[in-house]
């Protein structure tokens, strides 16, 4: 079998950069596409490229470009013909670093800004790359016994557990809120027509907890310390959980932990 392909969306810092190192540690001999908008300017990410050579692959992509995003599945293309992984992590809490909390800080701008990254950039990212992931040969997750039920490819969209409706008793943070609940939607959309497919592709958003990153770190002193994980920590759980993924588990979202996230 082919050594399995995986494709980090949002790869210069925080989750992404994790999940390569991670992947790349951990799935030998697997490949890692990584993309992000300055490869020029991820100096930690282009240092991995010497650590594995041959097996580390860097696309520049601003995910709130579908010309890029096009550009780029037709370099993966031809480079390596299928992918059996996508993860969608990039994300903004808000165009100005704090999330709304009331009526009054709210801006069409600050909306827009944010759904086009969190929700509308993943959502394109897998009109184009989903025939690859449909190529893929099911390098990741657990495959089920039945032929018929097997999965040629992931995609895991890395979601929030404050994008849960269900579970919204503050309120505030309405971009980052709004934006999450739809890439919930969004993943629960790409399950039904990308379980229907022949090949099929599970799709699941994930939860990563509170991570030590620059999109939480200005509500760090409200997390327990318990609570607050290390990146490292974060991708290893969420890992596990792409282990176990199969058409079962399609459609879903869940928490670093495992345990189902409430829509």
């Amino acid at each position: 079998m082919a050594a399995p392909v995986a494709l980090i969306q949002g790869a210069s810092r925080g989750l992404g950069l994790e999940f390569c190192k991670h992947i790349l540690k951990n799935k030998t001999p697997a490949a890692v596409i990584a993309t992000c908008r300055d490869p020029d300017g991820a100096a930690e990410l282009r240092g991995l490229v010497g650590r594995h050579p041959g097996r580390l692959t860097v696309l520049g992509l601003d995910v709130s470009r579908e010309e890029d995003i096009r550009g780029a599945a037709e370099r993966v293309r031809e480079g390596f013909g299928r992918l059996d992984l996508i993860v969608n992590s990039s994300a903004m809490l808000h165009p100005s670093g704090k999330g709304e909390t009331s009526l009054r800080d709210v801006t069409a701008q600050g909306i827009i800004a944010t759904l086009t990254t969190n929700t509308v950039g993943p959502l394109v990212m897998a009109k184009y790359f989903a025939p690859l992931l449909q190529k893929g040969g099911g390098g990741f997750g657990a495959q089920l016994a039945e032929k018929a039920r097997q999965h040629s490819g992931i995609i895991v969209n890395i979601t929030a557990k404050v994008g849960s409706i269900g579970d919204n008793g503050l309120g505030g943070w309405y971009s980052y809120r709004m934006s999450k609940a739809a890439l919930n939607m969004a993943t629960r959309n790409l399950s039904i027509e990308l379980g229907r497919s022949r090949p099929r592709v599970v799709c699941v958003s994930l939860h990563p907890g509170t991570v030590n990153t620059d999109l939480s770190r200005p509500y760090h002193r409200n997390v327990p310390q318990d609570k607050l994980f290390s990146a490292e920590h974060s991708v290893s759980c969420l890992m596990g959980i792409v282990d176990t993924l199969n058409m079962e588990k399609t459609g879903k979202a869940y928490n670093w932990d495992g345990t189902e996230l409430p829509w």
